[in-house]
């Protein structure tokens, strides 16, 4: 297939790279040019320097020809970009299916990236693909599985053998509402584990973090209409454990930044990535409280975040809090 990779990040890039060992004609799209003149003249990635891009996959900042020239759309940008990239193209919208990668939870709308893309196009055909994958390990070949999640059986198939190769499986899942909340609420999990690292803290914490981390995940997620089973498949508790532990996590790494005394700003500059738990976690905190949904470690990283509240204090009052039974 002709296919074009939206964002030329870590994941982008990763992503491209797979298709076109797939035995796919690829091109990467970027927003920055100063990033694609990078890229075409070193082949490579900052972050992914053991990954050539092959001289094949053509790499462009001309959006509309990125666009029209191909059959599939793969999204790899940073979530609150989405409305924006798909609002310059909606018109003379040609019927193509769009692979949506990004996690996050747009912060007006509440809508996650699929619902963001199908609210600028109507008709859009979105599958999402979501699971334990960083890239820094699907880029060396690492065995990875992941979820192609669609309401289309047809569709989310298609996603799930266009990826498969000998070191990445894809499964199907028909929630892609669930996948889509599994793969963003995580990353407000993931900071609260790198708190958890940053204070000292050890495995007994990050394990009551997993288990009381998922609760909320559940609680939220089954309420804006997704399966509870999948939460405890690979997009949901596959992705937050990969995610809360690895040290390739950029929403873990800045979460230990802030743990250890790091304002959110320096620790932003110091991972120098994107962090889609920062806007997720504003976003989830607020809908929460509009809906009066229970997410007392959501409430508290929030607070340790955007307030400024000492983390030592957050983790004490979340031990303080009445207590109850477990289910």
């Amino acid at each position: 297939m002709n296919i074009c990779v939206l964002g030329g990040g870590t994941w982008g890039i990763t992503l491209a790279s797979l298709l076109f060992d797939n035995g796919n004609s690829v091109k990467i799209w970027e927003f920055l040019k100063d990033k694609v003149e990078f890229l075409k003249k070193e082949r490579k990635e900052s972050n992914l320097p053991w990954l050539s891009i092959p001289g094949s996959i053509e790499i462009t900042d001309n959006l509309e020809f990125s666009i029209w020239s191909s059959e599939l759309l793969v999204v790899a940008i940073p979530s609150w970009t989405i409305r924006g990239i798909f609002s310059k193209i909606k018109e003379n919208w040609e019927d193509k299916l769009i692979v949506s990668c990004s996690k996050g939870i747009e912060e007006e709308t509440f809508l996650t990236p699929s619902g963001v893309i199908m609210d600028v196009i109507k008709d859009a055909r979105v599958v999402a693909l979501s699971g334990p994958s960083h890239a820094e390990e699907v880029s060396k070949k690492i065995p990875t599985a992941i979820i192609s999640a669609s309401c289309n059986e047809n569709d989310r198939i298609f996603v799930q053998r266009l990826f498969s190769n000998n070191y990445f499986r894809v499964y199907t899942n028909p929630d892609i509402i669930g996948v889509e909340l599994g793969g963003g609420l995580k990353n407000i999990m993931a900071i609260a584990s790198g708190i958890s690292d940053g204070l000292g803290f050890g495995d007994n914490t990050k394990a009551a973090l997993f288990c009381r981390g998922m609760a909320e995940i559940v609680r939220f997620g089954i309420l804006l209409g997704g399966l509870k089973e999948t939460f405890f498949g690979l997009s949901g508790m596959g992705d937050l454990v990969v995610t809360c532990i690895s040290k390739h996590s950029r929403n873990r790494g800045f979460g230990e930044l802030i743990g250890k005394g790091y304002k959110k700003e320096d620790a932003e500059r110091k991972i120098n990535m994107t962090i889609e738990g920062i806007k997720t976690t504003k976003a989830v905190y607020e809908y929460s409280e509009k809906l009066n949904i229970d997410m007392p470690i959501t409430r508290e990283v929030y607070k340790v975040i955007f307030e400024g509240k000492d983390p030592k204090i957050a983790c004490g009052e979340l031990l303080k809090r009445q207590l109850k039974e477990e289910f």
